[in-house]
């Protein structure tokens, strides 16, 4: 039987934001000891991050900025966006390297949980345990593009931004780690669908194929704060100015493009 000793937990946290730590903390279930990523030193925080810094520090950046529609493709890389993804790598390099557990959480500081969060977490991995093989499991996130049926309670999620939620298993670590990506970083927003479905962006898929399996929950069981009440961490911090060069790619073929602007902000 699946219990919360199976489980290991994350919190992506900045040291400057106390605040919304205490948050999270008070509604994190007592069964879930969570490991916060503001007790760790590095290069998290995109108001103290440059570039030279980051490639001093073996991180090199993807080639981002693109002649697009999408006002999130046409622009440079933020520094929040580059912060935030590297938060979540060592969150998977950490687990890697320590424990055993068979699945491991990842939470942001302005994940809601609900107060039947755990219970309906280990009821969630109980059925789908040995019946529906999955990697990547979406607590919650912003649905851009249809999902498929899958089994009752769960999707095969469409093209989705937001990381604010989701589990892994164990093995779909060593498929994150392989793919290298702090030597191409990308927003983990875009990152982590590129590996569940063909990406829309011909260089993202090049770079970042196929190759795990995920589910979402349906209905969700994690929601975000919204923004007014916890701000961006990620849209609050400057562009990375020398990552100007634009490329062409296959035309957007999204209808999700017209709502973007106004609810996808990432974390």
């Amino acid at each position: 039987m699946t219990s919360a000793t199976d489980i290991r937990t994350y919190v992506i946290n900045l040291k400057r934001r106390p605040d919304r730590r205490a948050w999270i903390a008070g509604s994190l279930p007592p069964e879930l000891p969570a490991i916060f990523t503001s007790d760790w030193e590095g290069p998290f925080d995109g108001h103290e991050l440059d570039r030279a810094d980051l490639e001093e520090a073996g991180y090199s950046l993807f080639p981002w900025q693109i002649e697009s529609d999408n006002s999130w493709w046409s622009r440079p890389l933020k520094y929040g966006e580059i912060g935030c993804t590297l938060s979540h790598l060592a969150c998977w390099r950490h687990a890697a390297q320590n424990g055993g557990e068979p699945y491991i959480l990842v939470l942001e500081d302005d994940a809601v949980l609900q107060p039947t969060f755990l219970e309906e977490l280990l009821g969630a991995l109980e059925r789908l345990d040995g019946r529906v093989p999955f990697d990547l499991l979406y607590l919650g996130r912003y649905l851009l593009d249809p999902d498929q049926e899958a089994v009752p309670g769960f999707v095969s999620p469409g093209y989705s931004h937001c990381t604010f939620g989701y589990l892994l298993t164990r093995p779909a670590l060593d498929v994150l780690l392989a793919t290298h990506l702090e030597a191409a970083v990308v927003p983990i927003d875009e990152f982590l669908p590129s590996l569940y479905i063909d990406h829309p962006r011909a260089d993202l898929r090049a770079r970042f194929p196929r190759q795990l399996t995920a589910l979402a929950f349906d209905p969700p069981i994690v929601y975000q704060r919204p923004k007014t009440e916890a701000g961006s961490d990620t849209e609050d911090s400057d562009f990375v100015a020398d990552d100007s060069r634009s490329t062409s790619v296959d035309p957007v073929r999204h209808s999700w493009l017209a709502h973007t602007a106004t609810a996808g902000e990432r974390e």
